[in-house]
């Protein structure tokens, strides 16, 4: 079942950034806090990291050595790895620690992109100078992320439908 959790994992992360991405459009004009209180909305970003065993920990995700075909039949007695998974017998390559999916680390306040000005005497969020501070939220960078998580969604519910059909062609064959 590692492959359903694996996906699901990654459904779940990308729902997630999808959401954030919705939140960032639908703020891009919000000058006030949710209190009231001055202040423009700051723009989200998601920050994943793997899952690998009990660890999030990047540095162990996926690590594989190409030990060569000769090396994977030859060695029938290393049939685990150091932390008891087993190699991957059916390719050339092995992993010394297998990933086990993703996993949203934080959502952080996009501190990279300056917040923008606009000169608007007229407006209730107005300086003293006239200008009014909007959120650093671009729109068309936003819908490129869209259509990027979306796109990423996609594709893990087509793998998740692929392992299924997989599963289920072995079920009919026994």
């Amino acid at each position: 079942m590692d492959s359903y959790s694996i996906t699901a994992s990654a459904l779940t992360a990308q729902r997630l950034r999808m959401n954030v991405i919705s939140g960032n459009l639908a703020n891009a004009n919000t000058t006030r806090q949710a209190d009231g209180t001055p202040g423009a909305y700051h723009r989200k970003n998601v920050v994943f990291t793997p899952i690998t065993g009990n660890s999030a920990d990047a540095s162990k995700f996926t690590k594989h050595t190409n030990k060569g075909d000769m090396a994977l039949r030859g060695n029938s007695s290393r049939s685990l790895t150091a932390d008891g998974r087993p190699y991957m017998q059916a390719g050339v390559f092995h992993s010394e620690q297998v990933g086990e999916g993703v996993q949203v680390m934080e959502i952080t306040d996009d501190t990279d992109n300056p917040m923008r000005k606009v000169y608007d005497p007229s407006h209730p969020d107005s300086d003293d100078t006239g200008y009014v501070e909007l959120p650093n939220v671009n729109v068309v960078n936003e819908m490129i992320d869209l259509i990027s998580a979306s796109r990423a969604y996609e594709a893990n519910v087509t793998a998740f439908q692929s392992y299924k059909a997989m599963q289920q062609a072995t079920i009919d064959n026994m």
